[in-house]
């Protein structure tokens, strides 16, 4: 494993909660109200605010906070172009209280073609800020399938993964950028690989005209083979959808761990949500290929109930009766915004009480 990321034993997914003041910012240069560098600077200031947090916590590595994406995806979603809003094209959140169904915010309809690299703002800007390590998160090109319309998008691609694999171009050209300017940790979002637990999803992916079988073949391969650079580690992360209390899967990784562990053999890290019963057991990790770690999701971002510390400690001595405790790290089970506007009971206080959980967990396993 590159650059000694064995070492790194907390760490959190990507996104920070957005402070108010951007939120509002980014409505205001939107409506024309604050000029483009107005909105910049007030940018700037939180993803300084980000830093400042993660490093006075202790964690290992550090993100940016996704502060300046409207949503997680945004490499893909924000910067590219080929895609647009189109009515009535529908996909499936659950709840606590049963499946609702949404439009979709964006569908491809065109070439995917990258418009500006955001991600390489995001880093020159935090590298020069940063004292300690800090990665950078991109969405998997497979998040492309969840935006597929066989009525609207084969007039520009007339296969489904074609079109993932003109995104994995556009998300390899990113990677390739990054590492020029020095970045030494990438990680992959592929929360559309763990929602092929639930055997709803399988079924709504094969009558969108997606085989299940080509995602965890070729589709893994497309993942893979963004991955791979000399002194780069390369993280991948997996849930099961984190939108406002909201999941689109629920179900143990035993449908998809061998074939993850075995086709993503470009991956260092594998940053797996198991927060809740709705992640399985730890059994599938038996599978963890010698020399790659498994950073454990056990912090939720989905609640404000702040874990006991010695509960979070606990699951990864349970861990490690699949894994070598050795080849374990601990995390957040997922960002804390993956949109804007973040889940409401989620404050800052509970965001910065939370990051130390996982740093103390850490501690706690590790150094003691």
């Amino acid at each position: 494993m590159p650059n000694g990321t064995e070492h790194i034993r907390a760490e959190v997914v990507g996104s920070l909660l957005r402070p108010r003041h951007l939120v509002a910012a980014r409505r205001a240069v939107a409506d024309g109200t604050i000029s483009a560098a107005e909105f910049k600077e007030i940018e700037d200031r939180a993803v300084d605010q980000a830093i400042a947090l993660q490093e006075g916590s202790g964690l290992g590595v550090l993100t940016d906070g996704e502060m300046r994406r409207g949503i997680f995806t945004g490499p893909l979603t924000e910067s590219v172009e080929g895609l647009e809003h189109v009515p009535g094209v529908k996909r499936v959140w659950y709840t606590d209280d049963g499946p609702i169904e949404e439009d979709l915010p964006l569908v491809v309809t065109g070439a995917l073609r990258l418009r500006r690299s955001s991600v390489t703002e995001e880093f020159g800007y935090a590298r020069a800020r940063a004292r300690r390590r800090l990665k950078v998160t991109l969405p998997s090109p497979l998040m492309m399938l969840l935006r597929w319309s066989p009525r609207h998008s084969t007039a520009a691609y007339s296969d489904v993964f074609a079109m993932a694999a003109a995104a994995a171009d556009i998300i390899r050209t990113e990677v390739q950028e990054l590492v020029r300017l020095g970045c030494t940790y990438v990680q992959i979002d592929a929360p559309e690989i763990a929602t092929l637990v639930q055997q709803e999803t399988r079924e709504w992916y094969e009558q969108q005209g997606i085989s299940v079988e080509r995602i965890l073949t070729e589709g893994l391969d497309l993942i893979n083979s963004v991955a791979g650079a000399p002194g780069v580690t390369f993280a991948i992360h997996l849930c099961r959808g984190n939108r406002n209390g909201r999941w689109m899967a629920a179900g143990g990784y035993d449908a998809v761990a061998e074939a993850l562990f075995r086709r993503c053999s470009g991956f260092d890290r594998f940053l797996l949500e198991y927060d809740d019963e709705r992640s399985g057991t730890f059994e599938p990790l038996a599978a963890t290929p010698a020399g790659k770690t498994v950073v454990l999701g056990l912090v939720s971002t989905k609640t404000a109930v702040v874990e006991p510390v010695g509960e979070i400690v606990e699951r990864i001595q349970e861990a490690a009766a699949f894994v070598p405790l050795e080849q374990l790290a601990v995390s957040t089970q997922c960002g804390f915004a993956s949109m804007v506007e973040a889940h409401p009971e989620l404050t800052e206080d509970v965001q910065a009480a939370k990051i130390g959980l996982v740093v103390q967990a850490a501690d706690q396993v590790w150094k003691n």
